[in-house]
């Protein structure tokens, strides 16, 4: 399956976890594509960034219940990748001015 890397990309978490991993780590957080593969993910990112990526770790989390009224609906399941730049790669600045 070819996907385009912001098709698998879907948007960078800005969360104070998010960010502070950013910081401590060099490693940025991204939503990225349900059925996207590590691989994957570590292509687009390079492709799309110019960066090179060391390791990439993903979480799929479950759509949580919610309910206005008396009618209950669920929200879509996400996944979440943590990606770490590879030692020397300069951060992409995604999150400035918060």
């Amino acid at each position: 399956m070819s996907m385009q890397p912001y098709e698998i990309i879907r948007r960078p978490v800005i969360t104070e976890k998010g960010l502070g991993v950013k910081e401590t780590q060099l490693t940025a957080v991204f939503e990225v594509a349900r059925e996207a593969t590590k691989t994957q993910i570590k292509e687009a990112v390079q492709r799309a960034f110019n960066v090179k990526v060391a390791e990439v770790r993903t979480a799929i989390y479950h759509g949580k219940t919610r309910r206005r009224g008396r009618s209950e609906g669920q929200r879509p399941d996400w996944k979440k990748a943590y990606v770490k730049l590879a030692p020397g790669e300069k951060m992409m600045e995604y999150a400035e001015n918060l």
